[in-house]
């Protein structure tokens, strides 16, 4: 059931989606480092950076400074909760079926889309650039992770992905400016962006490349 606060307080949405958002990126950052062969430090390191480098990002660039997850304890707390559980739990994670872990990654970049795309729209910027930052906060701590991980970021190469965000963030954007409550534009551009994201792995959906028929 929905918290009916969250209809009228949009700064408790905001929060519980970036948190969301930044424990499951976080779980995904760790992964990816355990995966590397990374030590401890380098999965803490790889859990922060894939959790939050991509909201710090969007603080910079719309001049929220310093940016949220610097300034709020929760946020690191949460990337190393999820970066924690990877270190100790791995055994039990790894008999995770892959569709479910496919959906969790989906969620993690719905939950970015909408709170980077509404935080945006809260600092009055132009629609379409509140659209790029929500694009933006959901892939820019993926593509630091596999930039330290030396790898071709999956956003520049992997089916419909960053393509999904924007999606969702288009219609965060629409939903507010036909004044739908901030609840109900979060969760219709959430869902969209996370089924965008799920259909396009089942089906095996991807951008056209040169030379491609």
């Amino acid at each position: 059931m929905i918290d009916a606060t969250l209809y009228y307080n949009p700064r408790k949405l905001l929060l519980v989606a970036d948190l969301a958002g930044t424990l499951l990126f976080g779980i995904e950052g760790a992964t990816a480092a355990v995966n590397g062969n990374l030590d401890f430090l380098g999965l803490m390191v790889l859990a922060f950076a894939t959790a939050l480098a991509g909201g710090i990002f969007r603080d910079l660039l719309i001049g929220a400074v310093p940016p949220a997850s610097l300034r709020d304890w929760r946020y690191p707390a949460t990337a190393f909760v999820g970066g924690a559980l990877v270190f100790f739990l791995d055994h039990f994670l790894r008999k995770i079926p892959v569709p479910v872990m496919i959906d969790l990654d989906a969620m993690a970049l719905a939950l970015f889309a909408v709170a980077g795309t509404e935080k945006a729209l809260d600092y009055k910027l132009n629609p379409f650039i509140a659209a790029l930052l929500g694009t933006v906060t959901a892939v820019g701590g993926g593509t630091v992770r596999d930039i330290f991980l030396a790898q071709v970021p999956r956003v520049l190469n992997v089916d419909i992905y960053a393509t999904a965000a924007l999606a969702g963030a288009a219609v965060v954007v629409a939903c507010r400016k036909l004044k739908f409550p901030p609840v109900w534009s979060a969760v219709l551009g959430g869902s969209v962006c996370f089924l965008l994201r799920v259909v396009a792995v089942w089906q095996h959906w991807s951008l056209p490349k040169v030379g491609s028929p």
